[in-house]
């Protein structure tokens, strides 16, 4: 299963938001907070039942019920940054407020892969540096990110030789042959020849065999500097993309992914 696969079949298991009895405001502002994602709302009014809740659904089964004021912001606060949990995976900055409310938590925290639908280059380093700083903070195990072209790999030399200090952890950069290789010391560079290595953004980690704390993240740059793509905490999501990149570009020193696609 290839990478863009990977992406296609995640995209296919979209979630719904059931929101029932709330004013049209609040829902349209649930649709604009999980704008990003690949979270479906849907606004339904009945004569029986509570005002204002709203359940979460996959596949047509049922994941969680939650009532709207739990999803919707309550207005600044002193404290953290909306979006800098980690599982959120954002790191956009926002208004301010206290740092054990995270809008749109009790949803978020049901999904394990969650699609985003417009993420700039800003977002995806921001998100990378959340799974970069999870394998550090570890410091066992596999980490493996794409740059899409080696220019780019040279930018980022620097800190991925530092990560690759780390005796136990096991390092491994892909990009595509546009550019000049860089001089690494301490993590092994892969030099992929497909159109997937130019196209993808990815940084996965196998949490060094502890499952809680693998995570992934996996993007197709469909058109400049615009990325649409999954964050996952799912194990054998995780897994099964590692070792698609392991099959398909690994090997020891700088390989060749294979022909053009």
């Amino acid at each position: 299963m290839s990478l863009i696969e990977l992406i296609a079949g995640v995209e296919a298991h979209e979630a719904t938001l059931t929101v029932y009895n709330a004013d049209a405001a609040d829902t349209d502002a649930l649709r604009e907070h999980f704008a990003d994602r690949n979270i479906r709302i849907v606004d339904e009014q009945s004569d029986a039942g509570p005002a204002a809740f709203a359940v979460l659904s996959r596949d047509g089964a049922f994941v969680t019920a939650v009532t709207v004021d739990e999803l919707l912001p309550d207005g600044p606060a002193d404290g953290d940054i909306v979006g800098t949990d980690p599982g959120d995976g954002t790191r956009r900055g926002g208004t301010r407020r206290d740092e054990t409310r995270r809008v749109g938590g009790p949803v978020l925290d049901h999904l394990d892969e969650t699609m985003f639908t417009s993420y700039s280059r800003a977002d995806m380093v921001a998100a990378s540096r959340e799974i970069e700083d999870r394998a550090w903070r570890v410091g066992d195990g596999e980490l493996h990110a794409g740059f899409q072209t080696l220019d780019v790999l040279t930018g980022e030399t620097d800190t991925y030789d530092v990560l690759g200090e780390k005796t136990d952890l096991d390092v491994h950069a892909y990009a595509a042959d546009e550019g000049n290789a860089p001089d690494v010391k301490h993590y092994t560079v892969h030099v992929g020849r497909t159109a997937e290595i130019r196209e993808m953004w990815f940084v996965a980690y196998d949490g060094g065999d502890i499952d809680e704390a693998k995570c992934a993240l996996l993007a197709e740059e469909r058109s400049d500097g615009e990325f649409y793509g999954f964050w996952s905490y799912d194990p054998e999501t995780v897994d099964d993309i590692i070792d698609y990149l392991t099959e398909q570009y690994g090997g020891s020193g700088q390989t060749d992914g294979g022909a053009a696609a």
